[in-house]
């Protein structure tokens, strides 16, 4: 059976952005698990599977119907668990709390600093004016003051992935040997960035930047099936 699974673009369908999405697509190619992609512009959003959830992504596999990214990899993970683990056991759930809220409070205001302006560009009208008086409104300032601050944001957003950088130096993945969710929280912070800005965040020689390169590999490059932001 093929999993439904909505998620946020612009006004171009092929280009999903949104980290929590993407977090999702990863866990579902990582449990083997097939999609049907339904690409939702964030005006369409209250009209998924009857209002369900005012964010993507959200998910039908059957009768089932789930929203949050964190609660549809904990269903995927105990529906499937014949599949591979994306926790490796409670403590994994443990972990990937901590490493969701971090990614939430660290990487994605910077983020969000950086690519406030790109991601509305990528909207058509309708969405545009609604993304930018949405977000003017809780930012109590107009988009382009935002992003005026990434500059002087740089150094101390990559000083802040010191913990991540450290603990990579001597493992290839958060989960280890091999990926768990905790990366794909993280890569989606990071793949977000890619999609829908052309703004440098990482050196190439960056253990964070390897890292999240050798993410964009996994899954036959899942990750590169969507171009990077020219």
């Amino acid at each position: 059976m093929t999993i439904l699974f909505y998620e946020l673009v612009g006004r171009d369908a092929a280009r999903p952005f949104s980290p929590h999405c993407w977090k999702i697509a990863m866990a579902l190619a990582h449990k083997g698990l097939g999609r049907s992609s339904l690409p939702t512009r964030f005006l369409d959003v209250p009209r998924v599977e009857g209002g369900i959830s005012k964010t993507v992504p959200v998910i039908r596999d059957g009768e089932r119907v789930l929203a949050d990214s964190f609660a549809i990899a904990l269903y995927l993970d105990e529906t499937y668990p014949e599949r591979p683990t994306l926790f490796a056991g409670d403590g994994g759930k443990a972990m990937a709390r901590f490493i969701e809220r971090w990614s939430q409070l660290t990487i994605h205001p910077y983020v969000t600093t950086a690519a406030l302006l790109d991601i509305h560009a990528m909207q058509d009208d309708e969405n545009a004016a609604y993304f930018r008086s949405s977000r003017e409104q809780r930012f109590g300032k107009p988009l382009e003051a935002v992003t005026a601050a990434r500059d002087a944001g740089l150094a101390g957003f990559r000083a802040a992935l010191e913990p991540l950088r450290s603990m990579l130096s001597y493992q290839p993945f958060i989960g280890g040997a091999l990926p768990l969710f905790a990366d794909y929280i993280v890569f989606g912070a990071l793949q977000w960035a890619r999609i829908t800005s052309p703004y440098r965040l990482l050196d190439e020689s960056d253990l964070v930047a390897q890292w999240f390169e050798r993410c964009l590999d996994l899954h036959d490059g899942l990750g590169r099936t969507v171009a990077a932001a020219a």
